[in-house]
């Protein structure tokens, strides 16, 4: 657990999964979701501090953590991120909240986008942790990115080739992803760095990792061209951060691509590397604070 005096460890079946998650604090609502190749741990730092003014809701996304883990399909459906989308407006109207904040990094970036335009109705203000839109990531890969990013084009391969290489020793793909990164391993807590390792080994992880990536690859990129045909676009406030000694930002340009599919755009690079929340947690709450303050006062 985070921190077993403020949150409560829960499970609760949304739909054809059983999420994960925890809960505790008061406050407005805010949804927090993780990142790959990790569970819902990785907000330890932050979320003692944020759980002062809201209510969070920390879940293991579908296929990560202690979340079911769905029988992989051929479209790749029941891991995209319209499907782990549902999951979490699933999750939030259960515990009665129709309408909530979201602060998401990397994977659960990804699904947070996918929410805000699938759902704009729940989503009050948004704030994104070091990506780009997908599709434009796609469109836009190049040597240095391909280079930095090989697992996106490792755990997409057909199945069972990604799946038979990490289960062979997944510690050594999860060392080889976050140590490979700005700072290496220093970043990460003891208790952290053992939760990601023991739900890395959990039946059906590592096949949910690769299943999120191909989704990624295939049915989302549909999903993102039709919204871009029909020019959907994120309505809420949005703020999106990155590392500055990261992939986003020697890659993209993060403000440009996300002001072509957003209406309200705010952002900036932060003095750390990818895994924002426990490289630089107090940068990240000397944001996330006033920003999702202004949604209680109106702003």
């Amino acid at each position: 657990m985070i921190d077993a005096d403020v949150f409560q460890a829960c499970r609760l079946p949304i739909g054809e999964v059983e999420i994960a998650f925890e809960s505790g604090g008061s406050g407005p609502p805010l949804l927090l979701l993780h990142g790959h190749p990790q569970t819902r741990m990785m907000w330890h730092r932050v979320a003692p501090a944020l759980a002062r003014h809201h209510t969070l809701v920390i879940p293991d996304l579908r296929g990560y953590g202690e979340s079911g883990k769905p029988a992989p399909v051929a479209d790749h459906a029941a891991h995209a991120k319209r499907a782990m989308a549902a999951d979490q407006v699933g999750l939030m109207r259960a515990l009665g909240f129709e309408r909530f904040d979201v602060l998401a990094h990397d994977r659960g970036a990804r699904v947070a986008h996918r929410l805000a335009l699938d759902h704009p109705e729940a989503v009050g203000r948004m704030m994104l942790l070091d990506i780009a839109p997908t599709l434009a990531m796609y469109e836009q890969t190049s040597m240095a990115f391909a280079r930095a990013y090989f697992h996106w084009f490792l755990l997409i391969q057909p199945a069972p080739y990604p799946e038979r290489l990490l289960g062979a020793d997944v510690e050594f793909h999860l060392t080889s992803v976050m140590g490979g990164r700005h700072g290496g391993l220093a970043h990460f807590a003891p208790e952290a760095w053992a939760d990601y390792l023991r739900c890395a080994q959990l039946p059906g992880t590592i096949e949910g990792w690769c299943e999120d990536y191909r989704a990624a690859a295939s049915i989302d990129l549909d999903h993102d061209r039709l919204s871009r045909e029909r020019g959907e676009r994120v309505g809420c406030p949005l703020q999106v951060l990155w590392g500055q000694h990261g992939v986003i930002e020697r890659c993209f340009r993060p403000l440009e691509e996300w002001r072509k599919v957003a209406t309200t755009v705010s952002g900036e690079a932060l003095d750390c590397g990818h895994y924002i929340a426990e490289e630089a947690p107090q940068a990240l709450l000397e944001r996330a604070l006033p920003f999702f303050a202004g949604a209680a006062q109106g702003v």
